[in-house]
């Protein structure tokens, strides 16, 4: 689906650890809309995210045999969402490859959220046309991994839980702090504090900035109220 004409020389082809064979796809699946008219990621974010819904969608069929239908789509959920995609963009190193214009990376195009989640869907639909399902099934079930073991996905949002919490008792909402970030640049480990001023603050550890929010928030709301 390469643009006619145009030449990919230049292009890595190896990405977060997948090496593609026609790097076109890649270097489609890189473009934003700002760069190329019709030759973008867009196409390809369209099928990675119908891919990615069901790799996930099988892995924890497979991973949770008992699980309610309720539960697993509070998972899906967490994994699918926009929060969580732009995280492993960033962290897979798949943002930084983004090739903009001067002016959309002037504006901070580049970390917008919701296009740091779109290029990592385009990254997933090229690599299924690339490599095909099992190659796709592969990547996702190891950037995923971290994720798919974390338990607070299948309850209910533990930051809008201690927002709600908050809110009933008219006092200022929670705010989240990076303490610390450790690690190399691909695998990085965050330190969060949940902080309700005046009443207390709770931290976590996560490999990602957005789960350790959520469990800083799970924290300080069983601190806060007593409850489990």
């Amino acid at each position: 689906m390469a643009k006619p004409g145009k030449t990919n020389t230049a292009i890595s082809p190896e990405i977060a650890g997948y090496e593609f064979q026609r790097t076109s796809l890649l270097d489609e699946a890189l473009t934003h809309p700002s760069l190329s008219g019709s030759y973008n990621y867009q196409r390809f974010e369209f099928l990675g995210d119908r891919v990615l819904g069901l790799v996930i969608a099988t892995w924890l069929l497979e991973e949770y045999p008992t699980e309610a239908e309720g539960k697993l789509n509070r998972r899906f959920t967490t994994l699918v969402r926009r929060e969580t995609l732009a995280e492993l963009s960033m962290k897979m190193g798949i943002a930084d490859r983004l090739k903009l214009t001067p002016g959309a990376e002037a504006e901070g195009t580049r970390t917008k959220e919701a296009i740091q989640a779109d290029v990592c869907e385009s990254v997933i639909g090229a690599l299924y046309l690339d490599g095909g399902y099992p190659a796709a099934d592969k990547f996702i079930r190891t950037h995923w991994k971290p994720l798919i073991d974390t338990d607070f996905s299948a309850h209910k949002d533990n930051k809008t839980q201690l927002q709600e919490w908050c809110q009933a008792r008219a006092i200022a909402l929670p705010r989240y702090e990076e303490i610390e970030r450790s690690g190399p640049d691909h695998d990085p480990v965050f330190v969060i504090e949940a902080v309700v001023d005046g009443h207390g603050s709770a931290r976590a550890t996560g490999q990602a900035k957005r789960l350790a929010e959520q469990m800083a928030a799970e924290s300080l709301y069983i601190k806060l109220t007593g409850e489990t």
